[in-house]
C-alpha cells in the first residue's frame, strides 16, 4: 500500500492507504480527526467539508493521492481555542441544534468569508446551499455567517 505525506492542520502525518481512500476516512481512521463527519458519501450535503490550501473541498469525495502537496485545514484547525470569527459568530448566533452538520458548515463559511468577507445575504444563501442541515437551522446559520463578515470587517 502507499505512503502519503499529508500537512493537516499544520502538522506533517505520513499515511500509508489505498490510492482511492477519500480523504475523509483517512483524516477519521487514520488522524482520529474526528471533527469532520460523514454525512452522505458522495458530496451532496457539506457535513464532509474541509480546507483544501484554504478552499472549501468535500473530503468524501477527495481522493488521498490528490492532496498530498495541499495544506489540509479541518475544523479542528481552524482555531485552536474556537476563536476563529465564525465560530464566534456560531456560538453568539446559537446556530446549532444537533450539531453534525456544524463543521462543514463552518468550514464553507471561513472558506466563503475569506474570498468575501463582506457579502450580502443573497450571496451567503447562495454559498452555504450546498450544506444541508437535517435540523432546518438555515436562518439561524445565515445569521452567523452574517455576523461573522461584521466581525472580519
Amino acid at each position: 500500500m502507499p505512503e502519503y505525506n499529508l500537512n493537516v492542520n499544520g502538522q506533517s502525518f505520513t499515511v500509508e492507504a489505498a490510492a482511492d481512500t477519500p480523504v475523509l476516512w483517512v483524516l477519521r481512521d487514520h488522524l482520529r480527526l474526528v471533527g469532520t463527519k460523514y454525512g452522505c458519501g458522495i458530496g451532496q450535503c457539506g457535513a464532509c467539508t474541509i480546507h483544501l490550501d484554504g478552499k472549501a473541498q468535500r473530503s468524501c469525495l477527495t481522493p488521498v493521492s490528490s492532496v498530498e502537496n495541499a495544506k489540509i485545514t479541518t475544523i479542528e484547525g481552524l482555531s485552536e481555542d474556537g476563536s476563529h470569527p465564525v465560530q464566534v459568530a456560531w456560538k453568539e448566533a446559537d446556530a446549532p441544534q444537533c450539531g453534525y452538520c456544524q463543521a462543514g458548515q463552518i468550514m464553507t463559511a471561513s472558506s466563503f468569508l475569506r474570498e468575501n468577507p463582506a457579502p450580502s445575504n443573497e450571496e451567503i444563501r447562495k454559498a452555504m446551499h450546498g450544506n444541508i442541515c437535517r435540523c432546518a437551522a438555515y436562518n439561524r446559520i445565515e445569521k452567523a455567517v452574517a455576523m461573522a463578515s461584521e466581525k472580519l470587517t
